[in-house]
């Protein structure tokens, strides 16, 4: 009895002793990598607004909120049901939920670290004694024994080698909840992409088929001309090489329209062959003039892919808290009671029943440097997530540069393209009053159409970059993923 209550005594003091040492957890405390101290993303100080073209000019401000469904700023409701068909649908996005789910469990699951573990152990055996394996002379004997136990045990976690393992695990389901938000960002924004892309595809094959018609009709003209003896076989000619050559661009335009289309299809995660893709007009497309610019600083607290990198950086700072202390030494704390007998009735008998209860603990005395360099290479690999994390911050800098000088850019080439289709459309205007006054001859109209569905082709490809280029801005801020439910989380936290 006495006896007992020292082993019980012993217990608690290493109890107390573990919870004394408890807040101590060895290697690093993760700290939050510092955001960029630049306050512009390009070289040049950013202007208030874009070229105005088209009648159109995107202003920039850092006082707008991105929204999360910025989508919906092109004012389609097809563009709309496609993202969201797609969200609900494919399967990237759902595997990315689906690891993000397992990396949730395994958290969870590394909890149970902090709890006593309880087992319960049967046995039945038949078995026959060998008592010259214990230097005695006595006869051996066959009996039966049963035994029932339970077990409690508590790793004593006083270095903190456990709490590091969970705070890693915690830092790898963060990484999955930023990667799965990467992932419904980078498809959304490439449905839209696509379907931007199928759109203008879609208006320049009907462009081109105008032209061809058009062309077409220059062609009869110039063979009753040639026949006629008014105009050279060189016209007639020239007219064909023409249309050849806008047949030659027509194939191609088609087989976009084909590849975006079995690309929307597949990003909806449905089967080319059973996908039904509404059609969308290019022209009626909304431009988003208003335009957020977030701060350097905000980006790197904002975007997916930077915080998903700066997540696996905490995991690696965890690791190298969990490989220095498998260097120290580790306790346990367990318990056992049970009963033994002959048969199942005797289990309760005060003869057969066992106890035991007391501390352990673990030295690490020689492990051939596997401790010492496992926590180098834990440190190796820290250093490896910082190079990184500043990669994917420094990509995504020039992300957001690339965009804004882009949709500078388009502006200008949009209003060039909308000032030759202007002229052209002028000259066409001018040349058709000329025809019906009898001025000029009905060739000289054709060539001035052509010329106008030519500059039509320029202006069409000119307006879809400027939508795409808009949709890289607002995918390189990150989505606006944070203003889902109206307000930004503290950190980016979700």
């Amino acid at each position: 009895m006495n006896g007992s209550r020292s082993s019980v005594k012993i217990a608690a003091g290493m109890g107390l002793l573990a919870a004394l040492l408890g807040a101590c957890a060895v290697g690093p405390d993760f700290v939050r990598p510092a955001a960029p101290a630049a306050d512009r993303y390009t070289r040049e100080p950013l202007p208030p607004a874009t070229a105005s073209a088209d009648g159109k000019a995107q202003q920039f401000s850092p006082d707008i909120e991105l929204r999360a469904d910025w989508w919906r700023l092109f004012g389609s409701a097809q563009v709309d049901a496609a993202v969201q068909r797609a969200i609900a649908n494919n399967p990237t996005v759902q595997a990315a939920e689906a690891s993000l789910r397992q990396s949730q469990d395994n958290l969870r699951a590394g909890y149970g670290v902090f709890y006593p573990h309880a087992d319960a152990d049967f046995a039945a055996s038949r078995q026959r004694s060998a008592p010259r394996e214990q230097g005695l002379q006595t006869p051996s004997s066959i009996f039966n024994l049963v035994t029932l136990s339970g077990t409690v045990s508590y790793a004593l976690d006083v270095f903190g080698g456990e709490r590091r393992t969970v705070e890693g695990l915690r830092a790898q389901a963060e990484t999955e909840r930023y990667a799965a938000r990467a992932a419904i960002l980078t498809l959304s924004v490439n449905v839209v992409n696509t379907a931007i892309a199928r759109a203008g595809y879609a208006a320049q094959v009907r462009a081109t088929e105008q032209l061809l018609d058009l062309e077409s009709q220059q062609l009869q003209l110039a063979e009753v001309q040639v026949h006629s003896g008014t105009a050279p076989f060189l016209a007639m000619l020239t007219v064909r090489g023409q249309i050849a050559t806008n047949q030659a661009l027509l194939a191609p335009l088609r087989q976009k329209v084909s590849e975006a289309e079995d690309l929307l299809a597949t990003l909806e995660g449905e089967a080319p062959s059973q996908s039904t893709l509404p059609e969308i007009d290019l022209v009626a497309l909304a431009l988003p003039v208003d335009l957020p610019v977030s701060l350097p600083s905000e980006l790197v607290r904002q975007r997916p892919d930077i915080l998903s990198a700066e997540s696996q950086l905490h995991v690696a700072s965890a690791e190298i808290g969990v490989a220095t202390a498998a260097m120290f030494p580790s306790f346990n704390l367990s318990a056992t009671y049970g009963g033994s007998g002959a048969r199942l009735g005797n289990l309760t008998a005060a003869s057969g029943r066992f106890w035991s209860i007391g501390p352990s603990a673990t030295v690490p005395l020689f492990q051939g440097g596997t401790l010492w360099y496992g926590r180098k290479a834990a440190i190796d690999a820290f250093r490896l997530s910082e190079d990184n994390y500043r990669q994917v911050v420094l990509s995504a800098l020039a992300q957001v540069s690339d965009s804004l000088n882009a949709l500078e850019h388009d502006a200008e080439t949009l209003q060039a393209q909308v000032d030759s289709r202007r002229a052209a459309s002028d000259a066409l205007g001018l040349l058709q009053a000329n025809y019906h006054a009898g001025l000029v001859a009905y060739s000289d109209v054709l060539s001035a159409d052509v010329q106008v569905h030519q500059a039509t082709l320029g202006y069409l490809q000119a307006l879809a970059q400027r939508h795409q280029d808009t949709v890289a801005l607002f995918a390189a801020l990150g989505g606006g993923w944070w203003n889902g439910n109206g307000q930004a989380d503290e950190g980016g936290a979700p």
